[in-house]
């Protein structure tokens, strides 16, 4: 399938399936015109890209995931634990924003609030 008729077929740009390319999370044959040609699996797995994307997965993650989970005997629950993994993440990510805006919190008002309290 021609980039134009994948990025038909995932609602993306072609330039973002090129970006993509160039990442390695996608790859597509050179036809003798110089034309990509990718396969009908490219789809589902672009899609599957950008809903990791929005779950909080950056693209270095992305391409480390789908290479474990082709070989992950239950794929399932090898998902289900990186799931739980970025679960973690995010909660100490939030832990750590909570207490950014204490802080912030406590020095509104100071006549300097950028200094060491």
């Amino acid at each position: 399938m021609l980039i134009g008729e994948l990025a038909a077929a995932t609602g993306m740009a072609r330039d973002t399936i090129r970006f993509y390319e160039k990442r390695g999370l996608v790859t597509g044959e050179r036809r003798a015109n110089g034309y990509r040609d990718f396969p009908p699996e490219a789809v589902p797995w672009l899609l599957y890209v950008r809903t990791a994307q929005t779950l909080g997965f950056s693209l270095a993650e992305i391409a480390r995931i789908g290479a474990e989970l082709r070989d992950a005997p239950d794929s399932a629950e090898r998902l289900s634990a990186l799931f739980e993994e970025k679960i973690r993440v995010i909660d100490g990510r939030m832990e750590e924003l909570a207490r950014m805006r204490c802080e912030l919190v406590a020095r509104v008002g100071d006549g300097c609030p950028l200094t060491v309290s």
